[in-house]
């Protein structure tokens, strides 16, 4: 029998009516991400690694394949096959490497193409050099050992102390803080105060593992008192609203150009860095009085393999030619060291 238009709509009804429930059921079962499926968008202008392969003292460098977001290296630079110098310099100023190396190996030609170099955060450093120089990144492990570690001059005080370096801490620049905001300052952020404000979505140096944490939290103290240390570094962080850095500063930019972040603490070096390079970044002054200056040194690590090469490396980084480099990003010659 012909079903009639009225019947026809009561049947469909009926089946969509039982297929309710397994729909549901599939939705509350459903642990994947959950987020929107697109076409990757990859911009090598925003994701690292920056600066077009500068970075990368390699003379062949083979075949490149580099898919930013997906598969690089950031923080890790130059050619493993028998290096003469491997320098672990903590990622304050990667942006810089590239320059330093330039000119290190312009003046030193045997070393051309045989310096390898790490840029990841002081902490991590110390724990690659505990296991022995080994590290796991992604499927890939690999074994070097440094020849000489740079870091902050308190960093490099302790290692000396530790046993880990050898020989006399050697400083060479200083660096002061600033608060890192995207382009046009939309949470219109005027001082450190601001970022303990409800609703301000911050990226923060991670203590774990980042020096510059400590100094950012002693500005904090000097701005707000405990308070708004507290606000910064515990009341956003379980609300959400602080994201710690899981690599080291390098991230809050990205943070930032994602719309994740709305402002950041990070050394004033980096927020130079990130306008030079073209990105939508800018910076807010902190002034003197709340602001905590870093002095970083370098020291020659205990059995390295190349330890001339590495005390070469360390008495470079106070040459005229290092420092001029370094100014250029605005850090300033190492006069003292930093106030407790």
């Amino acid at each position: 029998m012909r079903r009639t238009p009225y019947a026809a709509r009561i049947s469909l009804l009926a089946a969509l009516l039982l297929a309710l429930p397994v729909l549901a059921h599939a939705q509350q079962t459903d642990s994947g991400w959950n987020g929107k499926v697109q076409s990757p968008q990859y911009k090598e202008t925003i994701f690292p690694p920056w600066q077009h392969g500068a970075n990368n003292p390699a003379l062949n460098k083979g075949l490149e394949f580099t898919v930013p977001e997906v598969n690089d290296l950031p923080d890790f630079h130059g050619n493993l096959d028998q290096p003469k110098l491997v320098i672990f310099v903590a990622g304050n100023y990667y942006f810089a490497m590239a320059p330093l190396v330039q000119a290190f190996e312009k003046e030193h030609p045997d070393y051309k193409g045989r310096v390898f170099y790490e840029t990841l955060p002081p902490g991590i450093l110390l724990k690659q050099m505990h296991e022995g120089g080994v590290i796991t990144v992604g499927n890939m492990t690999w074994t070097v050992k440094p020849d000489v570690f740079a870091a902050g001059l308190k960093k490099i005080e302790a290692g000396i102390h530790d046993g880990v370096l050898t020989g006399k801490a050697i400083p060479y620049v200083s660096n002061d803080l600033t608060i890192m905001v995207p382009k046009g300052n939309p949470a219109h952020i005027t001082g450190l105060v601001d970022l303990g404000k409800p609703g301000v979505t911050l990226s923060m140096p991670n203590p774990a593992w980042e020096g510059v944490a400590r100094q950012i939290e002693a500005s904090l103290r000097k701005a707000g008192g405990e308070a708004l240390e507290q606000a910064v570094y515990n009341t956003k962080v379980k609300n959400g609203q602080t994201i710690l850095t899981h690599i080291h500063h390098r991230q809050t930019p990205l943070f930032m150009m994602q719309g994740l972040a709305q402002a950041g603490v990070t050394w004033k070096s980096e927020a130079i860095f990130q306008e030079q390079a073209g990105h939508p970044i800018s910076n807010v002054d902190i002034p003197a009085d709340q602001n905590t200056t870093a002095v970083y040194a370098a020291a020659v690590v205990k059995r390295a393999a190349h330890p001339q090469a590495g005390l070469m490396w360390a008495e470079f980084l106070r040459s005229p030619t290092a420092l001029k480099i370094f100014e250029g990003y605005g850090f300033k010659p190492a006069a003292a060291k930093p106030a407790a």
